[in-house]
Parts: structure tokens; C-alpha cells; sequence
């Protein structure tokens, strides 16, 4: 069994909604099925008895070894705690090679899961051992070191229950909610508004208690010592016992209270100088520990925290006590569990020394033994949640200290006996405010219930009704995408929006070019949405992009597909038929919104019939109102864009808008039918937006042929009194649209220059010649700078195949270079010619024809 070409399908894509692994899998031999494998199955199951079961694939009921190894990918993940539920693989057209798709939560955990199943398969092939309990291991620990921990975790289930979409931005804690210019982000707890002089104040200790006392905060008396000694002097001034703590730590690091001893103290200064080189001496106040979460103006979340404990037995020792509260499986050794595994380092042996105690003793009975004095839950303490029971008072307390140190989601410490009374009350202070604080005490105490913190942080950033989206437009189809882009582009900028627009020429954010080349897959379409200047995104969806990598969002908000036709790269990547290229174009129409809308080209069988496959509403476009889908679809009150008495016409129910053709440059009045087609989609879309009627009509007015507006998009010229038409169409249904356009054209005699894309099939480039020596009276064929894996001569031949099967004489010629074909092509050009030219290096023959025209 081979494993090939394994991609991460990191959006919806042509098999789920789900992220997954996707590869090639070639069986050969018995592995074709695993019915043929004496006591091969036994095995398996022996090695891992929780593998799903087995269906039989095809008409002979076989079970291909692949089947196993999705099923073994999909388990292994499961069992190691991974949400995944969906895999499939489907044979191909190649005799016993199949796709397989796995999801995956994780994509590095997919990966591994992958070639963890395939050891497990080859094992029961070879009858060898298979460690299942490692081969989990191995999987948790990854997942684990990968995925978010509890506190970033709850903020994004909070943003994914408000349908607000989120990436991660690094491998860490740092989180994108939303797109472009509506976004937000978040540093694990810490928003994007939270100034760093905020964090800078909440790292320093001593500064934080000026800045609180100031404002009338109980705090704790202390000052920055210099030395062990100076700590000394410090704690006598204070009066003890005293705290010793890092003037800029977190998590408890280096924290040791309750010091009644110059012994005790140099030791806890020793520590603390471990984490950082500035030490803080502070009054101890005694009473219980509690952390308050504020969040904005509220507090939302109150917990005690209680320092790491065991209780004697008079049989075990106190290393064996730790030993079994650490089987808790609450408690994990970093932050994604709830709890945190007890340490037995120098801070406890210190601590049990102070108690009188030391790893190896033994407890009496019902004896209670602290292994920490600080209740961090990161050293191993626990929490219980007593957010119910705070005085409004302390409440008030708090939200003042979070809003002196400029902190919008803050960890306010406060010892106190009891927050049921004000703290003055009571003799507690604050003793430390905390920015980017630890959520897992509030989402799952050790006692009480968890409290809701990811929605008040989510609702702190976003306001009810908010869900950090911008309008998405996707685009698919065989021809016409890039001048839909950029048409749609154009009316949503003629708007007031600043609009980021991905398409075969490159990436724009505000009309300004940010990259060049193909950008019509999903890298660029996340550039688009992550920039934060764009208002709304325009994206041409090309095929190869979602088969590579599914698509860059979660759903779109206008899904348009102009056509499907048979020479748009059929026989790549195992898409060999006209039906595979429409399911793999209507993802985008799968991945509409409910309450977005699907534009579809009423006309195309298999574009209109991808109406059933949309959640939200469908409006159809056809030049012909009376087509039965057109028809059907207007008797129902749906939305329709038509032509009729030279207007183009929007029509749903009652409502009805027309616009003149004779207004729209593009179209010629009307003359080129593929761009009347084009601008039939766009206005669609506009409409689905919600753009007013004036602000479309404007537009399409100020949106003409020139090659600013669509480079290589049926682009005229006037040379010598002749017209030259550059385009960039490069397949059958291309060529079609174009002759359809220049025989409405005037020409006294008629021209085209043509190459053609090496990675179509033979039939394809054939076809294309074919049908323009029944259009043209001179063909000139050149041969493309890159033969994309065909030898030289090889299009040529071809495209010279495809001229002898045309139904008229035509006058033929070959030139080596592109450049060459064009100016042979000009020189012959005389005053009312047609010359249509179909270029490859785009930029590079437009500019070549852009400087003749101008020589004259």
C-alpha cells in the first residue's frame, strides 16, 4: 500500500465542511482485499479492538486495504481524545487507487494519526507488535502541545456559539475573531485594545500598589529591596511575617509568604532572585486567597484559591499522598487541564519544612500538610467558585484596580477573610492585579459551579448582534471569473468600501496591486481577509485551490458560478468529467449562508442545478426571461436577472429594476454576449449586497473594456484604423464566447493570433482551432513561452490538427515567440480589420500591444 501526495484541506472542501487529511492510496496485490488475508482482520482488531467497522466497497463486496486505513486514522484520533467522526475514500479512475480523506482537529495530530494507522496496518499484515497504549500517547501528547489551552479555548467556543469566524494566527495562544476591518484579536486572555504600557504597569509589582493606594485601593505595605540583606531590614521596618515575591513574576513564580524567620527569608529571596533579578518585600495578610475576574466595567467571575494540600492517612508519606491526589485526572502537567499536578521541588520541601515535615514522612491521621503557601492553580492548588458571594462592594474594588492600571481583562488578587463584607472591613488588601489571566479556575472550579468567561470576553469585544464578518463574494466558473471579480469589486468600491479582490492577476486591497501572479486560490484569499483595511472581499475560487486546500472561509455571503464547461483542466487531480468539475465548483454554493445568496447561470444544466445544494436564497441570470428555469423560478417571487428590449432586468416578485445596455461600456450596447452575461452576474451579486440601485447604474457606467479595469478581458484597441481585441481565453467554451462576440463585430477581414496551454487534453486544444478557422479568415499560431510539460511543437501540432477539421478554408501561419506572432499580426492589419489576440504572458503582451498601438 502506497501513501501519496497527503494535503491538509484546511477549509470546506469537495468532501466535507470539516478539516481533513487528504491522500492517494494505491493497493496493490492482497490488498485489495482484505478478504483475501488470512486471519487479517483478527489481527487488526487485536491491535486495536475499538477500529470501526468495515463496509464493503464496489459490487463484489471487497474491502480494500485503504478502507482500513482511513477507518485506523479516524479511531486512532478518537481514542486519543480528538472530536474528529468523519472519514470516506473513493476509488478513482486508475484500477486500485483510491482518495482518502480523514478529519483531523489538529492538523500535525492528523498527520501522525496517518502514519501511526499505517504501521498498524503493515503490523497486522507482518503479524509484528503494535503499541496502541504508546501510539495514543504519543497522539494525546501532541494534541495537547498543539491545541489551545482552557483559557484561549473558552474564548473561541464563545466566538464559534455568536458565528464569529476564528483562526489562529501562530502556534501559540494568539487568535483572530472575525475578517478584515471588522476583526479582533486576542493573546491568549489579553485583548488587541489592552496597551502595552497597561501590561508593562501589571508586570511591575511595586508600581501596580503606587498606582492603587493612590486611588484608594487597600493594598499591602512593602518596598523593592536590593539584597538578602536589605530584604531583611525591609521585613523588620514592614513588620512580620512578611511576603517575598519577583517585582515582575506570574503564576506564583518565586512567591513565598508568610516568612516569620531570617532564615525563611533568605531562602525565599534565593528563590525569587531565580525568576528575576528585582525583589519586592511585602506585609503578609493572612486570611483566604481569591482571585476576581473583571472583564470591562463587570466582574464576572469570582474563585478562593486554596495552596496545594494533602491530608495524612498515618500510613503513607507525604511523596506517596502527592503521588495519589496527582491520579486525579483533572490534573495535567500545563494548562489544558482543569487542575495542575502537585510538585515536590525546593519551594515545597521548604514549605514542609517549615510545618515540620519532609517528602518522606508520614502524616497523622486527618493531618492536613500544604506543599505550596501561594494557592496558584499552576503549582498545583485549587479553586472554588464563589463568584455569587461577592460583596458589591469588592466588586466595585476591583473593577476600580483593573481600570487604574488600564487592564481589560484582568486577574485581581485579593487576601481577605471573606469577601461577604468590604475589604477595609476586614483588614484585606489586593496584592496583585494580572493581565492575560488564567481562566481555568472560572471555567471548571474544583468546587462549585464554572462560570461563563469566554462569553464575557467575547461579548466585551463583539456587541450583540456583531459577528465580526464582512460581506464575501466568491466567484467560480470556467470563463468569465475575473471580470465578474473585478466588476463586483468595482460596484462594492464605487460604494465607499475598500475592497480586497483576489483573482488570476493578482491580490488588491483599495485597487492597490499587493501581489501578482494566479492569486485565485485560498493563500490569497486569507491575505484578503486578514488584512485590516478591507470592508468587504471579492475572491475568485479557482478549482485547483479548493482541490489543494478547501476553501479560505467558513461560508460566504454571495456564492456566483458563471458556467461549467469541459475544457477547464478535466483530467487533473482525478477530475475527469464535466459533472466532477460542477461538484467541485458548487463548494462555494454549499458554503452560502443562510441568509446569503447563491447567483447561478440559469442557462448551464449543472451550474443551475446546484440550487438544491444552497442553505440560503438563488437568484438566476439568463440573457432569455422565458427559459424554463428562468420562468419557474420568477412564477415562484425568486429573484431573476434577464435581458429584455436592450435593458438588463432585475426582477423578485413585485420588485423590478432595469438598467440600459447602451450605459454599460463593457457590454458594447450590448454586442458581446459573454460580457452582457458577465455583467448579468455582477449585478446580481450587487443586488444580493444590498447596494443601491444608483450605485450599481454608476458603476457599470464608469467600468469599461480598457485594460486597467480587466487586463486580458476582450481589451480593444483601434491600430491603424483596424480593431484589435486582446483576450486571455484559453479553452473551448472560450473560444465559443469569443467568436460568438467579434461575428457582431464589423471586419473586413478577420484575424486571430493563438497558442495553446500545454496542461489541457489533446481533444481540448484541438477544439479550440476548430472552432476559429470557421470564424477567421487568417490564423497565425505561436508557441507559449512555457509548453506546461508538452514538448516543443507539440501545441502546434496540435492546434494545426484542430485548423483541418474547420469547416472553411483559413490562411494559416507558425511563428516562434509570442511577441513576434502579435507583430506579424499588427503589420498585416489594415483599416477596418478585426484582429483578435489571444495572449498567454498577459501584462507582458498587453503592454507589447499597448506600445504599437500608441507608435501608430
Amino acid at each position: 500500500m502506497e501513501v501519496t501526495r497527503i494535503r491538509a484541506l484546511r477549509g470546506p472542501n469537495l468532501w466535507s465542511h470539516h478539516t481533513a487529511i487528504q491522500s492517494i492510496v494505491s493497493c496493490s496485490g492482497v490488498e485489495r482485499s482484505i478478504g483475501t488475508i488470512e486471519g487479517f482482520e483478527a489481527r487488526l482488531r487485536s491491535r486495536f479492538p475499538e477500529i470501526g467497522p468495515f463496509q464493503p466497497t464496489g459490487h463484489d463486496d471487497s474491502i480494500p486495504m485503504v478502507h482500513v486505513l482511513e477507518l485506523a486514522a479516524l479511531g486512532l484520533q478518537a481514542q486519543a481524545g480528538c472530536p474528529v467522526t468523519f472519514s470516506c475514500s473513493t476509488p478513482t479512475v486508475d484500477a486500485h487507487v483510491y482518495q482518502m480523506v480523514v478529519e483531523y482537529s489538529e492538523e500535525v495530530v492528523g498527520r501522525l494519526a496517518l502514519d501511526l494507522a499505517q504501521s498498524l496496518c503493515q503490523s497486522a499484515l507482518d503479524d509484528t507488535p503494535f503499541d496502541l497504549p504508546e501510539a495514543l500517547t504519543q497522539l494525546r501528547d501532541l494534541d495537547e502541545d498543539v491545541r489551545l489551552g482552557p483559557s484561549t479555548g473558552c474564548i473561541v467556543d464563545a466566538a464559534v456559539a455568536r458565528n464569529i469566524p476564528f483562526s489562529r494566527m501562530t502556534e501559540g495562544s494568539m487568535v483572530r475573531f472575525g475578517w478584515g476591518s471588522k476583526q479582533r484579536r486576542i493573546q491568549a486572555a489579553e485583548m488587541d485594545i489592552t496597551s502595552a504600557i497597561a501590561e508593562s504597569i501589571a508586570q511591575d509589582k511595586d508600581l501596580t500598589k503606587r498606582l492603587l493606594a493612590a486611588a484608594g485601593v487597600p493594598v499591602p505595605g512593602g518596598r523593592a529591596v536590593s539584597d538578602a540583606e536589605d530584604a531583611w531590614v525591609a521585613a523588620c521596618e514592614i513588620g512580620l511575617p512578611v511576603v517575598v515575591k519577583p517585582k515582575d513574576g506570574n503564576q506564583g513564580k518565586g512567591v513565598t509568604v508568610n516568612i516569620t524567620t531570617k532564615e525563611h527569608l533568605t531562602k525565599a529571596y534565593a528563590i525569587a532572585r531565580e525568576f528575576r533579578d528585582d525583589i519586592l518585600v511585602e506585609r503578609y495578610m493572612p486570611g483566604n486567597d481569591f482571585r476576581l475576574l473583571v472583564v470591562g466595567d463587570k466582574l464576572v467571575a469570582a474563585a478562593r484559591r486554596d495552596p496545594p494540600k494533602v491530608v495524612g492517612d498515618g500510613v503513607q508519606t507525604v511523596a506517596e499522598l502527592v503521588a495519589q491526589v496527582n491520579l486525579d485526572p483533572r490534573r495535567g502537567s500545563g494548562h489544558s487541564t482543569s487542575l495542575t499536578k502537585i510538585r515536590i521541588d525546593d519551594i515545597a520541601r521548604a514549605c514542609l519544612s517549615n510545618q515540620g515535615f519532609s517528602p518522606e514522612a508520614v502524616p497523622a491521621k486527618g493531618e492536613r500538610v500544604n506543599l505550596r503557601n501561594n494557592a496558584n492553580l499552576s503549582t498545583g492548588g485549587s479553586a472554588t467558585d464563589v463568584t455569587d458571594d461577592v460583596h458589591p462592594e469588592v466588586a466595585a474594588r476591583a473593577v476600580a484596580a483593573a481600570h487604574m492600571v488600564g487592564l481589560d481583562v484582568c486577574g485581581v488578587d485579593l487576601v481577605c477573610d471573606s469577601i461577604l463584607r468590604p475589604i477595609e472591613e476586614l483588614g484585606g488588601g489586593i496584592v496583585e492585579v494580572n493581565a492575560a489571566p488564567g481562566l481555568r479556575m472560572h471555567l471548571s472550579p474544583s468546587f462549585g459551579k464554572g462560570r461563563a468567561v469566554g462569553e464575557a470576553i467575547i461579548s466585551s469585544m463583539f456587541k450583540s448582534g456583531q459577528d465580526g464578518r464582512i460581506p464575501i463574494v466568491a466567484v467560480t466558473g470556467t470563463n468569465g471569473k475575473t471580470t465578474t471579480v473585478r466588476l463586483i469589486s468595482h460596484l462594492l468600491a464605487h460604494s465607499g468600501l475598500c475592497v480586497g479582490m483576489t483573482n488570476t492577476d493578482g491580490v488588491y486591497v483599495g485597487g492597490n496591486c499587493i501581489d501578482t501572479g494566479d492569486c485565485s486560490g485560498p493563500k490569497s484569499a486569507r491575505s484578503v481577509l486578514l488584512h485590516p483595511d478591507v470592508d468587504a472581499a471579492v475572491l475568485e475560487t479557482a478549482r485547483g485551490g479548493v482541490l489543494r486546500e478547501g476553501l479560505a472561509f467558513d461560508r460566504c455571503d454571495v456564492a456566483v458560478v458563471t458556467n461549467v464547461g469541459s475544457g477547464d483542466h478535466l483530467g487533473l487531480n482525478y477530475i475527469t468529467t464535466v459533472q466532477d468539475l460542477a461538484v467541485l465548483k458548487r463548494v462555494i454554493v454549499q458554503n452560502v449562508s443562510p441568509h446569503g445568496t447563491a447567483v447561478l447561470n440559469a442557462t448551464d444544466p449543472t451550474v443551475s442545478a446546484m440550487a438544491g445544494k444552497c442553505k440560503g436564497s438563488v437568484t438566476f441570470f439568463a440573457v432569455d426571461k422565458f427559459h424554463p428555469v428562468m420562468a419557474t423560478h420568477r412564477a415562484q417571487g425568486q429573484g431573476v436577472v434577464y435581458v429584455e428590449n436592450g435593458h438588463i432586468v432585475a426582477s423578485k416578485g413585485d420588485v423590478q429594476q432595469t438598467i440600459a445596455l447602451a450605459s454599460i461600456p463593457i457590454t458594447m450596447g450590448g454586442l458581446i454576449p459573454f460580457q452582457v452575461e458577465n455583467v448579468m452576474a455582477s449585478v446580481a451579486a450587487a443586488w444580493a449586497l444590498g447596494l443601491d440601485w444608483a450605485i450599481i447604474r454608476a458603476g457599470l457606467a464608469g467600468f469599461s473594456n480598457d485594460s486597467d479595469n480587466a487586463l486580458g478581458r476582450f481589451n480593444l484597441f483601434k491600430f491603424r484604423g483596424a480593431t484589435v481585441i486582446a483576450d486571455y481565453g484559453h479553452n473551448p467554451d472560450a473560444m465559443l464566447a469569443l467568436v460568438q462576440a467579434v461575428q457582431g463585430m464589423p471586419g473586413a477581414r478577420r484575424m486571430v493570433v493563438i497558442s495553446g496551454a500545454g496542461d489541457r487534453r489533446d481533444q481540448d486544444i484541438r477544439q479550440q482551432t476548430e472552432i476559429l478557422g470557421d470564424a477567421f479568415d487568417e490564423v497565425i499560431l505561436y508557441e507559449d513561452q512555457c509548453q506546461r510539460g508538452r514538448r516543443d511543437g507539440e501545441v502546434i501540432a496540435l492546434l494545426r490538427q484542430g485548423l483541418a477539421n474547420a469547416r472553411r478554408t483559413t490562411q494559416t501561419s507558425e511563428i516562434k515567440g509570442e511577441f513576434l506572432a502579435i507583430d506579424t499580426a499588427m503589420n498585416k492589419l489594415a483599416a477596418g480589420d478585426l484582429c483578435l489576440i489571444l495572449v498567454d504572458q498577459v501584462e507582458k503582451a498587453m503592454d507589447h500591444i499597448a506600445a504599437r498601438v500608441k507608435e501608430g
